[in-house]
């Protein structure tokens, strides 16, 4: 499946539908907050920048079939349990990071990052104060995993239960994105990275994947241009950026510094058309790659 990537033009009926949103025709969807964490390696060569791991979604998945995309997903009850053991920076500092204005909700995303990642990866960004966990791959691990994916069992209580702590000072903040207010299904999401703990492996353990991979993040976007890997918008684009730095050091050091806000994307002009907007920072490594128009 190949998904057009921007700037692409704007089918006639997506136009109309972005119009009647905009005039309060048609009401959106109410989005649903969630976290992503496009978690890192050291890729082969520095000039295509750090390997991700990505996965396929089934193609039966009402949302983002058949997509390569980052572990992931929506936050839940168990992740507002303030209770929830925790390193690094506080809710409040990470709500400042994150552009929520809520520690509550920071708290959530935080915990959903950590929990989503174990939960389709088999990674996890826990420990203790002074060490990070180094093996997840015995059995006992596995039970742990498949009872938080099945909700039966909080991550506070598999935290606590284990004496470990979440390290949240192993996460960066990168980026967040808003579904289009025409998508039936809509995603309130925060974007983290990560570099992948020493001693952990990936498993491919999640039900909802039909396979798994480590690319170098330059070589997805290529795939992603050729038309041999299917993303949507926001993961090309994530791709095609941190494609730009030569390692994870790299990558964590300019989340760091970030503060996220959430983008919308909606119609802009493209030539006697229109197209889906994307953020400044981005239009160059786009036009660089992708003349307008093209897809």
């Amino acid at each position: 499946m190949r998904i057009p990537l921007p700037p692409v033009p704007l089918p006639d009926h997506l136009v109309e539908a972005v119009q009647a949103y905009a005039d309060g025709t048609r009401e959106p969807a109410e989005p649903r907050n969630a976290a992503t964490v496009v978690l890192l390696r050291q890729g082969d060569d520095p000039a295509d920048g750090p390997a991700a791991y990505l996965l396929r979604r089934q193609v039966s998945m009402n949302f983002a079939g058949g997509m390569a995309v980052f572990p992931g997903g929506g936050v839940d009850s168990r992740d507002f349990d303030a209770t929830v053991a925790w390193a690094g920076p506080t809710p409040r500092e990470w709500a400042e990071r994150l552009g929520c204005d809520d520690e509550e909700i920071a708290r959530a995303l935080v915990c959903a990052a950590v929990r989503e990642t174990f939960e389709e990866s088999g990674v996890l960004l826990a420990g203790t104060t002074d060490a990070v966990v180094a093996d997840t791959t015995g059995d006992d691990w596995e039970a742990d995993r498949v009872a938080l994916e099945s909700r039966e069992l909080a991550m506070t209580e598999f935290l606590t239960r284990r004496g470990l702590v979440l390290r949240t000072d192993l996460l960066g903040v990168w980026d967040a994105w808003l579904t289009p207010v025409f998508e039936p299904r809509r995603f309130r999401t925060w974007f983290f990275v990560a570099r992948m703990p020493e001693g952990q492996i990936t498993r491919d353990v999640s039900t909802e994947s039909s396979e798994v991979v480590w690319l170098p993040t330059g070589a997805a976007a290529a795939q992603a241009d050729a038309g041999s890997l299917a993303m949507l918008p926001p993961t090309y684009l994530t791709c095609l950026e941190i494609s730009q730095y030569g390692d994870p050091d790299a990558v964590l050091a300019e989340a760091s510094c970030r503060r996220a806000e959430m983008f919308t994307p909606t119609a802009e002009p493209l030539g006697d058309g229109w197209t889906m907007s994307m953020p400044d920072r981005l239009r160059p490594l786009v036009a660089r790659r992708r003349p307008a128009g093209t897809s």
